[in-house]
């Protein structure tokens, strides 16, 4: 594989194409929206050189990587890519268009995969005419930071292509686990209802969302409370993905707290609005 292509260029598109360039890939980042682009061209130039000041990579590596992305409107660009990554907003009506774009104007051998974290990997196949080439890559964010992808097969995934994209996302620097295609796959089908719990606690009032956060980093060893994690997520996209699992699901276990869709409703949606949970 030499050329990876990487569709939207918000937190985990960027952090994606951070990690493919490092790894080696000609990388081409398409948005629709020109000043995202740049934004993210910035963000992924700041957290190199976090990386260089951090000696985690040489300075000669993050040249190297800078030049091997190209910012790109133009879908033609992607035409002969080896591995699509779809990393656009959660948003199933948006994915399954943008799966039937890239069915139709890519190479019958191109793996189309998607950074979903809960959406039917099995669905969206279905949008092609080569869903044995669709599967999930499920990055974890901050994608430079985090080691896991959760690599989800759909139902008719090949083993092939599970194979070729455990093979690249080593050679991204990741620890790809495998796990077969269910709402919301391993970690948010855990994670999300542990954060809706959190949410009701603040919500009737059992703790401060300070004492919420400390109780669990040092009861549970979490690195990170869940209410911090949540801004740092972002608050629409926990909300979008405990949409997805009561729906699919039909149990109301995984049904979004009122406090949750009040503060997404408010527009305090975590650190990408500096108010969440917590102000930054």
């Amino acid at each position: 594989m030499d050329k990876i292509g990487i569709i939207g260029s918000g937190t985990m598109g960027s952090g994606i194409t951070h990690v493919s360039a490092i790894g080696g890939f000609n990388t081409y980042l398409l948005d629709i929206n020109k000043d995202c682009l740049e934004s993210s061209k910035q963000t992924i130039i700041v957290n190199m050189q976090r990386q260089v000041e951090k000696k985690k990579i040489a300075p000669e590596i993050m040249d190297k990587a800078i030049k091997k992305i190209k910012f790109t409107t133009d879908y033609s660009d992607l035409i002969d890519c080896d591995v699509i990554i779809e990393a656009a907003t959660e948003n199933k009506n948006i994915k399954k268009e943008i799966f039937k774009n890239l069915d139709t104007m890519c190479d019958d051998n191109t793996i189309i995969a998607t950074n979903t974290s809960s959406i039917s990997i099995t669905e969206l196949a279905k949008c092609t005419k080569r869903p044995e080439y669709v599967i999930g890559m499920h990055f974890m964010n901050p994608v430079p930071i985090m080691t896991l992808v959760e690599v989800v097969n759909g139902e008719l995934t090949k083993k092939e292509t599970t194979d070729r994209i455990i093979e690249l996302s080593l050679e991204m620097g990741k620890k790809p686990i495998e796990c077969n295609d269910s709402p919301g796959f391993v970690t948010n089908r855990i994670l999300m209802p542990m954060l809706n719990e959190a949410f009701y606690c603040l919500m009737e009032n059992v703790a401060t969302k300070e004492s919420i956060d400390e109780i669990m980093k040092l009861g549970m060893a979490h690195p990170m409370g869940p209410l911090e994690l949540a801004d740092l997520i972002g608050l629409d996209v926990c909300y979008n993905i405990l949409e997805v699992l009561y729906q699919d699901f039909n149990d109301n276990k995984y049904l979004p707290c009122p406090l949750l869709k009040e503060m997404v409703v408010n527009g305090y949606l975590g650190r990408k609005t500096n108010k969440g949970f917590y102000n930054y």
